[in-house]
């Protein structure tokens, strides 16, 4: 991966990441001085907010991590398992938490209930992604095992020779 490469996507992340912090304190922000009148403070809606935006930023620092894996080499570790299987459970936690909007949002829709239908594909292509990285994990697996095995062969050709 070029420097290039690696220096824009660190710039993407870190600007999403920002902006999910901004989210975060808007929200809490509105909690403080601006309750709703006769209600709750935490709506569900709040709650999934802020939750939902806990779990984006944990996948980002995740693939933060995994870039300088792999911009140091070392990517092809088991090390690397427990970053991936992070990602892809803050992406499942995200369609989670979009289903439970869109059960939210259910009974308002009730005269047009294509927004509903709209909502939850929505939720089904977010698992999408999950699994996508759920299969890249499988293949990092495999090129894991390679690389041990060509360690073994490169010390027992080192021993031969």
């Amino acid at each position: 991966m070029g420097k290039l490469a690696v220096r824009a996507l660190r710039a993407v992340l870190g600007v999403v990441f920002v902006g999910t912090v901004f989210i975060q304190v808007s929200v809490l922000w509105a909690f403080a001085t601006d309750p709703e009148d006769g209600s709750l403070p935490l709506t569900p809606l709040r709650v999934i907010a802020v939750l939902g935006m806990v779990s984006v930023q944990t996948a980002l620092v995740c693939v933060w991590r995994l870039v300088t894996m792999v911009r140091r080499g070392t990517v092809f570790s088991h090390t690397a398992f427990r970053y991936v299987d992070i990602v892809i459970g803050a992406i499942t936690s995200i369609a989670l938490m979009w289903f439970a909007v869109t059960a939210i949002n259910a009974p308002g829709q009730r005269e047009d209930p294509g927004v509903t239908l709209i909502m939850g594909g929505i939720g089904v292509a977010i698992l999408g992604v999950a699994l996508i990285v759920l299969v890249l994990r499988m293949l990092l697996a495999q090129a894991v095992a390679r690389d041990v095995e060509a360690s073994r062969m490169r010390a027992e050709l080192d021993e031969v020779i």
